[in-house]
């Protein structure tokens, strides 16, 4: 049952509801697009969880606009298929980074393996992430397995990455950090306690977990920016939309239905 997401309305407080229904419903139509985006011939970034949904169409955009790109997955076979795909779309082919945000010595591995075929990193995406893990809550080394994939691997990542960002910004003026949040941050409450393996964190609701790892990522954001931000960095967080992608697939109940209600934008 650990696939059911129970939902509690103490979590939607007049502020939350209003904010979520204005960036849902009354957003206004995008002044820019994609086709909007620079020539971005020269420049590398990295884009995390590349393969699917908004990562692999983020990887489309930039490839089609000429820049080189590392798409950091899990799975050898279908980051395999989706560089073939958008190859076959765009002209252009991506670069595999075998990268596990749930295990940090795969992280390691794959920040050196990146720095051995690299001395720039001009953007990094922080898309990866899951919502809800279908088998199991916790990892081997005792974190929950929502903060670990979502939060602590792109910042173990980021700050392995940062000595070649902070290199490229003084080279280039500028570096970029992008984390991707979600609208459930607007319902976060952060519980310190379930960051790992507790039993707060085996009580806690599903959604709750998943809601406060975007929080997370959103005040990681404002951190690296005031870090690094002198230094060129530009570090930002970003909602991405009620966009329809596999995040959700495995929700159920009332959550199910709320992410038919709500995520209704195809990811393209």
């Amino acid at each position: 049952m650990g696939n059911i997401i129970p939902f509690s309305l103490w979590h939607l407080t007049p502020t939350n509801t209003l904010a979520l229904i204005q960036q849902s419903f009354f957003c206004g139509r995008p002044k820019w697009s994609a086709d909007d985006m620079p020539d971005l011939t020269g420049r590398v970034i990295i884009v995390t969880g590349g393969n699917s949904g908004i990562g692999k169409e983020t990887v489309k955009a930039l490839l089609q606009h000429n820049a080189k790109v590392y798409m950091a997955s899990r799975n050898p076979q279908k980051a395999s298929q989706a560089i073939d795909e958008l190859e076959r779309v765009t002209g252009k082919r991506a670069i595999f980074l075998e990268l596990d945000l749930s295990d940090l010595a795969s992280v390691k591995s794959a920040a050196m393996e990146f720095q051995r075929q690299e001395t720039e990193l001009h953007v990094l995406c922080n898309n990866g992430g899951i919502m809800v893990p279908p088998n199991q809550r916790s990892t081997s080394n005792g974190y929950d397995l929502v903060f670990l994939t979502n939060v602590v691997g792109h910042f173990y990542l980021t700050q392995l990455l940062l000595p070649t960002l902070l290199a490229t910004a003084r080279a280039h003026n500028t570096a970029r950090i992008v984390n991707l949040t979600s609208m459930a941050h607007y319902v976060a409450t952060v519980d310190y306690a379930t960051f790992v393996e507790s039993p707060q964190q085996r009580r806690q609701k599903p959604f709750v977990l998943y809601a406060q790892s975007k929080w997370a990522d959103a005040v990681m954001a404002m951190e690296l920016a005031r870090r690094y931000g002198s230094e060129g960095i530009v570090s930002v967080s970003v909602n991405p939309g009620n966009l329809n992608t596999d995040i959700s697939q495995n929700t159920q109940g009332s959550v199910a239905l709320l992410s038919k209600l709500f995520l209704f934008y195809p990811p393209a």
